[in-house]
């Protein structure tokens, strides 16, 4: 079994590659990732810990190193996770995003067309999809056949890039499934994102090294988080079970505010922490409202959230906890 993930060495992808390697029965499994901006010498912690994976160096905006790379590995699996995917950089870095998130999935799918038609792959669009609520209407969960339109450049790629998967799919019989994860987190997720961003915040209040108060930005979305753990093993199902051409919702179906996260958060500290709204933080548009159906992918594949939001937020400030422990006053980063 040769799996190939692009995006291997950033978030999701190493909590995926650990559970491929732990949960996998396949004798001779050998996995291929893709690393970018980071070179693979690098990442040696991921490749000392997973002892079948190979890194290869590829930027996805690069036609002929997509081709050369999977006309070399010939994969029977691919997770297309590596994508520019926060909302705030797709504004900054639009012609990037576009290059990345949507050529670099055509290079990969045409790629797979030519030099690995047997190949199974899973891509990986987004919750953002769905867009924003019309007005008037109340919130609901979103099934697989909604969308209400783009709010950013971030999300545009990812509605394009699914049309990109139904015309591959259904014009040149490429076998790809669409999974439409909702937000994740976890431990290792970078600051970039909100709860990460807060549980760093935390975490360095209580070492003394900024000011007791919390910066955030706009409290009032109410967004279906799961565990990045439960989000890798939902991918891992559905290229095994999912059925090619079809669009799964990855969620909780709960769809909590950011202000009750925060607060959860802030329980897990005994230090008396402040909330200050910080307008760098707000975005240029924010979906008020996002929570998914999850019945579907249950009902194909028996997956549903097993961690609860309050456990995988406690491991997330545990995990900058233990970080400037091991790194010292060095990094605040």
């Amino acid at each position: 079994m040769r799996i190939l993930i692009t995006g291997a060495t950033g978030f999701v992808g190493r909590h995926l590659i650990d559970f491929l390697q732990r949960s996998s029965r396949t004798a001779g499994l050998e996995i291929f990732g893709t690393c970018y901006p980071e070179r693979p010498e690098r990442c040696l912690d991921l490749c000392a810990a997973q002892p079948t994976l190979r890194l290869v160096y590829a930027d996805l905006r690069s036609e002929g190193t997509i081709t050369d790379l999977v006309k070399s590995v010939r994969p029977d699996r691919v997770f297309h996770l590596a994508a520019i995917s926060q909302v705030r950089l797709s504004w900054e870095k639009r012609r990037e995003t576009l290059e990345t998130n949507l050529m670099g999935t055509f290079y990969l799918f045409e790629a797979i067309r030519c030099h690995a038609p047997q190949a199974k792959v899973l891509f990986i669009s987004s919750s953002d999809v769905y867009g924003d609520l019309k007005p008037g209407k109340k919130p609901k969960a979103y099934r697989e056949d909604e969308r209400s339109g783009v709010v950013s450049p971030y999300s545009f790629t990812k509605v394009a890039a699914e049309l990109l998967s139904e015309l591959y799919g259904q014009r040149e019989k490429v076998g790809i499934v669409v999974a439409r994860p909702f937000p994740h987190t976890g431990p290792g997720q970078s600051a970039d994102f909100v709860c990460s961003d807060w549980a760093r915040q935390i975490a360095l209040i209580e070492k003394d090294r900024i000011s007791p108060v919390i910066k955030v930005g706009n409290l009032k979305p109410r967004r279906d988080y799961s565990d990045v753990r439960d989000i890798v093993r939902a991918y891992d199902l559905l290229l095994k079970k999912g059925a090619p051409g079809e669009v799964y919702n990855v969620c909780s179906g709960k769809a909590p505010s950011l202000k009750d996260i925060l607060h959860t958060l802030l329980s897990f500290s005994s230090r008396k922490i402040g909330i200050e709204v910080d307008p760098a933080k707000l975005r240029k548009a924010d979906i008020p409202f996002l929570a998914g159906d999850p019945r579907k992918i249950l009902k194909k594949t028996g997956w549903k959230p097993r961690i609860p939001l309050e456990t995988t937020l406690n491991d997330l400030l545990s995990s900058w906890r233990e970080k400037f422990k091991r790194n010292g006053d060095a990094d605040q980063a």
